[in-house]
This record gives structure tokens, C-alpha cells and sequence, in this order.
């Protein structure tokens, strides 16, 4: 097993990123030791789409998704996630 090195304290953010930008960060860490995390309270990037529905479908979401109290588009998100799953 190789030396680590010792990791500098740095002044700020910008100074901690020019340095990772130059360094490997596999001398400094023992990467056997690595963990995974999720950051579960990060907000994902969306992007809109356009998605042509039958009119008669969207009527039904919408009396769907108020019987539940929520947003049809938030419905429609809902579905396509557990379809995901599912699939």
C-alpha cells in the first residue's frame, strides 16, 4: 500500500477547486475505503417536453390527479416513474 499524502487546508472553495483540478485525488485517499452517498435532497435538473395526448386522456388525468389533490402533470410524472420501475 502506497503513502497517502497529506491533504492541504485551503483558504476557500476556489483555492480547494484549482487544486483538485491539478491533483489525483487517488494520493490523498484510500479509495478501498470509498463509500457510495446519495444526495437525496438535490433537486434534479427537469427539461420540458412536448407530448401530444388525446384530449379524453387528459380530462381523465386531471379528475384523477384532483381525486388525489395533486397536479395532473405531477400525476403523469408519478406514472411514468413506477412504469419505469416496472419495466
Amino acid at each position: 500500500m502506497k503513502e497517502l499524502k497529506q491533504l492541504p487546508v485551503f483558504k476557500n472553495e476556489k483555492e480547494e477547486s484549482l487544486f483538485w483540478d491539478a491533483h489525483d485525488v487517488t494520493a490523498y485517499f484510500d479509495m478501498k475505503k470509498i463509500k457510495p452517498v446519495r444526495f437525496s435532497n438535490l433537486k434534479k435538473t427537469t427539461k420540458s417536453i412536448s407530448l401530444r395526448l388525446p384530449v379524453d386522456m387528459i380530462e381523465e388525468l386531471k379528475v384523477k390527479a384532483n381525486a388525489m389533490d395533486v397536479p395532473y402533470q405531477s400525476l403523469i410524472k408519478m406514472f411514468l416513474t413506477n412504469a419505469l420501475k416496472t419495466a
